[in-house]
């Protein structure tokens, strides 16, 4: 591991354990959705990771952080700056239904496809990053840098214990060389004119704000209501406010960067306009891409969902209280305290409170211009032949916004797995699912990243 040659020549030399398919299987097989793993506990998943992984249980070093966290430390042959390495064993619940072409916890394997809930998220992934460290001890071989393998059993519920492991990690005065985290994936078709296979790499993730609307009123009988705005009303003209006054678009430097990536590979007129279009004209394409919905609009703002709503519990009796859960995904560049300052000049109705539930800051965006990021290109290359590399913005929130804050420039978010549109479409839905060859390719990609890990205190960018 400790050459830093760019040649796949001794990544390939290391002769993969077979079976990575049935050790996914075992692991579906096991419920560990959040809540279970916080009425039982995680010694479950801990002893059945010691049976499909031995060589890492017998000689890397371990131990417990907190209540569900879980770090292994395989040093390195220099004093360098280590790595982390995430991931998280926690799924969301499955209901078992007709929708699923096989029970969601029955790890089937069929057609070169391994089912179940976890496949993807994240269970695949840690079985490609376990799989190759087994593999390279296997082998014999060492880091360059010390590597420290951090895995969480709460993420799913936005639980601590990703927080406190890098907590931990910093007052031991460990700055990481780089982090790498779920996220990203290798995917087909970005937006239409961009149908290149993609490696896409999260540089950054959206802030998250949640927070609980209450409107006060005076109760009534619903045969006789009042002038005055009742409770559910007042509810419903702020969810109207906000619809009618949508956060600001800005293109941010990562959305830029990454269309600017497919220059050269752009399709058609479409193709052709994404990428030069939009990286020269900021505003207008922020506007642009708003209108599309979906993804491409969460990319340029500040998104607003209400997702809870509560009110009265009979039918002909106006209550005195409602309440409305927002969760909102933050824009890079702004700032929970603007967010919610914004969101009560929109709203303006003195009868209603605010309260926050959850709140983390949008993370840094990391940089593409260093070795870190070329290590990640060198690895996607070897994994996934011809596959372009380009950067985006987690929408949704990862474990890796709590080590952002301590290695602000190279905390990124990829998971090495081939997924069609509607493998990702499965996630926390039904029928969740990765192909065999995507766990190949994904051993792969770790196995070309530790092995070529540069040995370097201090690399020029």
């Amino acid at each position: 591991m400790s050459d830093s040659s760019r040649s796949s020549d001794a990544t390939d030399a290391v002769a993969p354990r077979p079976g990575i398919a049935g050790r996914l299987s075992r692991l579906i097989q096991l419920d560990t959705t959040s809540s279970r793993v916080v009425e039982h506990g995680i010694a479950g998943f801990e002893e059945l990771f010691e049976e499909l992984y031995p060589l890492v249980h017998g000689r890397l070093e371990r131990e417990r952080v907190g209540e569900r966290g879980i770090l292994y430390r395989l040093p390195g042959a220099t004093d360098a700056d280590p790595i982390v390495l995430m991931g998280h064993f926690d799924t969301v619940p499955a209901e078992e239904t007709e929708a699923w072409r096989h029970p969601p916890f029955s790890g089937a394997i069929e057609g070169g496809v391994v089912h179940g809930r976890g496949a993807i998220d994240d269970k695949g992934a840690l079985v490609v990053l376990f799989d190759a460290v087994e593999n390279l001890l296997a082998a014999g071989a060492t880091p360059a840098r010390t590597v420290y393998l951090s895995l969480g059993g709460d993420e799913e519920t936005n639980g601590t214990a990703a927080q406190t492991i890098a907590e931990e990690l910093h007052a031991r005065g460990i700055r990481p060389w780089l982090v790498l985290d779920e996220g990203g994936a290798i995917i087909d078709g970005v937006l239409p004119g961009l149908p290149y296979r993609s490696a896409v790499v999260g540089l950054g993730e959206k802030g998250v704000l949640s927070v609980t609307l209450t409107a006060s009123a005076p109760a009534g009988h619903a045969s006789t209501p009042s002038r005055t705005p009742s409770a559910p009303l007042r509810i419903a003209r702020a969810l109207a406010r906000l619809s009618r006054n949508p956060f600001p678009k800005r293109l941010n430097t990562t959305s830029r960067r990454m269309f600017e990536a497919y220059r050269g590979v752009a399709r058609g007129p479409i193709g052709q306009a994404l990428v030069t279009l939009v990286p020269a004209l900021g505003p207008v394409s922020a506007q642009l891409l708003s209108r599309l919905g979906g993804e491409p609009a969460a990319m340029v703002q500040t998104t607003v969902a209400a997702t809870v709503l509560a009110g009265g519990t009979v039918p002909n009796v106006i209550p005195d209280t409602a309440s409305a859960v927002l969760n909102l995904r933050i824009a890079l560049g702004e700032t929970v305290a603007g967010t919610l300052a914004r969101l009560r000049r929109v709203i303006r109705d003195p009868a209603i409170s605010f309260a926050v539930l959850e709140s983390h800051e949008p993370s840094p965006e990391s940089r593409m211009d260093s070795p870190q990021w070329r290590l990640i290109e060198d690895a996607v290359s070897t994994a996934y032949p011809g596959t372009l590399t380009v950067p985006y913005v987690m929408l949704a929130a990862s474990d890796a916004r709590h080590f952002h804050r301590y290695t602000p420039d190279a905390t990124y978010r990829l998971a090495p797995l081939a997924m069609s549109a509607a493998e990702r479409a499965a996630l926390h839905g039904v029928n969740e699912r990765v192909t065999v060859d995507a766990l190949e390719r994904g051993e792969r990609f770790y196995r070309h990243l530790l092995r070529h890990l540069p040995a370097e205190k201090h690399l020029p960018v």
